[in-house]
């Protein structure tokens, strides 16, 4: 049997498509076919294995070229099928948030350090700022049952995604999500205990640079911080304080090359003490942390 006139197995599918978009630049070839595969069979991406030798109808073979080709052409499995994981955990997506990041599994680490140390004895209210998907402030909802959130961002459409990602995780009764730029809504004597974000970022020149899988397809507003990356930042920076209860925390997660400038920023600050810079698994400067110390009796 020649090889056009043999079945078009899983496996076959799987190999054929592996090349394909490693020659197309596709960066896990691989894992994008098996996750789009089994997106299409509608099982799990383990049973894959168990099903190489399965020749697969033609509707499925329709549907996975449709997925290949949109992939092939840049834009992200994660926006394709709906959905990516994050701290071992699936969250809904749209192109109307960024998708969860690795990375950002370091912010939720260094979050659950500081609450499950410093404020162990504590009732916990934590903000989140840019809340996106949801992915942040719901996997700190699960870590941490005791602790009420309000997350905020500027997107309508942000937050219903924040929103069905917070039921389908049973946490919605402990999440409350506002809609504010920045912390502009939030009532003025809210104080929370820790504040997380990780904002807008990038700058100009940074986002230029960026692959066309990220520039062309996820929020603009949720990637760029001003031309310098920082503006954002620097807003924020100054209204957490005023939400902050002494002794709280601001927890950012920022790009590396705006890392030391936000560092600075906060050191400047003299409400502001105790920053601290943590490095990602790759040994990149990725999270800022500073504690709020009023200067004063009263709350700035």
């Amino acid at each position: 049997m020649s090889l056009s006139e043999q079945p078009w197995t899983l496996l076959r599918l799987l190999n054929w498509t592996t090349n394909f978009l490693k020659e197309k630049k596709a960066t896990s070839p691989r894992l994008d076919a098996e996750v789009l595969l089994a997106y299409v069979l509608n099982c799990e991406r383990i049973a894959l294995y168990t099903r190489f030798e399965e020749v697969p109808s033609e509707e499925v073979k329709r549907r996975f070229r449709e997925l290949i080709k949109r992939r092939a052409d840049g834009e992200p499995v994660a926006y394709l099928v709906g959905y990516r994981e994050f701290y071992s955990r699936n969250f809904s997506v749209s192109n109307d948030v960024l998708i969860p990041r690795p990375e950002t599994e370091h912010l939720v680490v260094e979050t659950l350090e500081i609450a499950k140390g410093q404020f162990a004895r504590e009732q916990l209210n934590i903000l989140e700022v840019g809340v996106g998907s949801g992915a942040v402030v719901v996997t700190l909802a699960k870590e941490l049952p005791q602790a009420n959130f309000v997350a905020v961002d500027i997107c309508p459409k942000a937050l219903e995604v924040a929103r069905k990602n917070s039921i389908t995780h049973g946490v919605d009764q402990r999440v409350e999500l506002v809609k504010s730029n920045l912390l502009e809504s939030l009532p003025g004597d809210s104080r929370f205990q820790l504040i997380v974000s990780n904002p807008p970022y990038l700058a100009m020149d940074e986002f230029e640079g960026l692959e066309s899988t990220v520039k062309d397809y996820e929020p603009i507003k949720a990637l760029i911080g001003g031309d310098c990356g920082t503006e954002l930042i620097e807003t924020l920076i100054g209204q957490a304080k005023r939400h902050l209860y002494p002794g709280g925390y601001l927890l950012l997660e920022v790009s590396p090359f705006i890392c030391g400038k936000v560092e600075k920023l906060l050191q400047a600050e003299p409400n502001y003490d105790s920053v601290i810079v943590k490095k990602d698994l790759a040994q990149l400067e990725r999270n800022v942390l500073a504690r709020y110390t009023p200067v004063s009796s009263s709350l700035s």
